[in-house]
C-alpha cells in the first residue's frame, strides 16, 4: 500500500467531495440501495447529524479527497449504544489501492476510543469486492437479507457483517 495519501477527521470543508464519491457509489450499483445521486443540502443535513463520537474520516492528499468513512448510529434504543453503523467509500478512480482498508483500520482504532463494542454493516450481496475488504478487516457474515431492497427495478440480497472491538 502506498502512503501517498493520509487518513484524517474530516472537515466541513470535505464535503462536497463526499458527496462525490458518494454518489459515485450510487451510481455503480453496487454499494448502497441509496439509488438517486446526493445533493449539497442532503450532504448538509447528513453532517449537521454527526458529533465526534460518529465520526467521518477522510483519505486525502494534499490536493484530493480520495475515500471516506464513518461511523453511523446503528439504532437509537440505549441498549444499541455500543453498537456502530459502518459507512465506507473510495473514488471509483482510486478503489483497489489501498485506501479503503487504511480507512477502515483508522476507523476501528478510533472506535475503540469512541468505546464502541461492535460496528456492524450492511452491504449488497454483489459487492465482492466490498465483502473481502470488510473480511481482512476481521468483519464475519452473519446472515443474507434475501431481496432486502430494490435496485433498478429488481430484488437485490443484502448481507449483515459484524466485528466485535477490543
Amino acid at each position: 500500500m502506498s502512503n501517498d495519501f493520509t487518513i484524517r477527521l474530516a472537515s466541513i470543508d470535505d464535503l462536497e467531495a463526499i458527496r462525490t464519491i458518494y454518489n459515485e457509489g450510487i451510481e455503480d450499483r453496487i454499494a448502497t440501495l441509496e439509488t438517486e445521486p446526493k445533493s449539497s443540502q442532503d450532504m448538509v443535513r447528513w453532517w449537521t447529524e454527526r458529533d465526534r463520537r460518529y465520526m467521518v474520516l477522510v483519505a486525502s492528499t494534499s490536493i484530493d479527497v480520495l475515500g471516506w468513512a464513518s461511523l453511523n448510529p446503528f439504532s437509537p434504543r440505549r441498549g444499541h449504544w455500543s453498537v456502530a453503523g459502518l459507512s465506507i467509500y473510495v473514488a471509483r478512480a482510486q478503489r483497489g489501492k489501498g485506501i479503503g482498508f487504511a480507512l477502515l483500520d483508522h476507523l476501528m482504532r478510533e472506535a475503540v476510543q469512541a468505546v464502541f463494542h461492535k460496528i456492524v454493516l450492511h452491504a449488497l450481496d454483489h459487492n465482492d469486492h466490498g465483502k473481502r475488504l470488510y473480511r481482512k478487516a476481521g468483519f464475519v457474515e452473519v446472515g443474507i437479507f434475501k431481496e432486502h431492497g430494490i435496485v433498478d427495478d429488481r430484488y437485490v440480497d443484502v448481507v449483515a457483517m459484524e466485528r466485535l472491538l477490543g
